[in-house]
């Protein structure tokens, strides 16, 4: 990684990479979700349709949302956010990446109507072309595609 730019140079004359891939850590903070999404927005207007943009960040912000609110992220002193997205032709991936917890795993669950919260993954299997979890030795990962055509 490059600082927010796409792995390359700009001025290169080598082809264009298939895709594009970022990689960004966030403080394990509520602070952290608009950040993300400004991040993410920056990178990716331009690069799909804008209403492909908008499920992407709101995507972004349920699953980062969660791992800030539910893993060790959150929760201890220097807890810390990864957030990768790949933009290849057709679709985006973005995987979050936290502390892990050993007192909660995603789960899908169907939200009452008068509930403030519990609508992180009921969104991303309703809105994501897919998505999935992923844990580590002391790391979960949640990601989702979503296809941009």
């Amino acid at each position: 990684m490059r600082g927010n730019n796409p792995i390359g140079h700009y001025g290169d004359t080598r082809p264009k990479a298939p895709h594009d891939t970022w990689q960004r850590n966030f403080p394990g903070k509520e602070i952290s979700i608009p950040i993300a999404r400004k991040w993410a927005r920056d990178l990716l207007t331009g690069q799909i349709a804008g209403p492909v943009l908008d499920d992407v960040l709101l995507l972004l912000s349920e699953v980062a949302t969660n791992a800030v609110t539910h893993s060790n992220s959150g929760r201890t002193p220097g807890g810390q956010v990864t957030v990768r997205m790949t933009h290849a032709p057709g679709d985006v991936h973005v995987q979050v990446t936290d502390d892990d917890s050993s007192t909660s795993a995603p789960i899908v669950r169907t939200p009452d109507l008068d509930e403030d919260g519990g609508r992180g993954l009921w969104l991303v299997n309703l809105l994501a072309t897919t998505w999935g979890t992923h844990r580590g030795e002391t790391t979960r990962s949640v990601w989702f595609r979503i296809s941009d055509f």
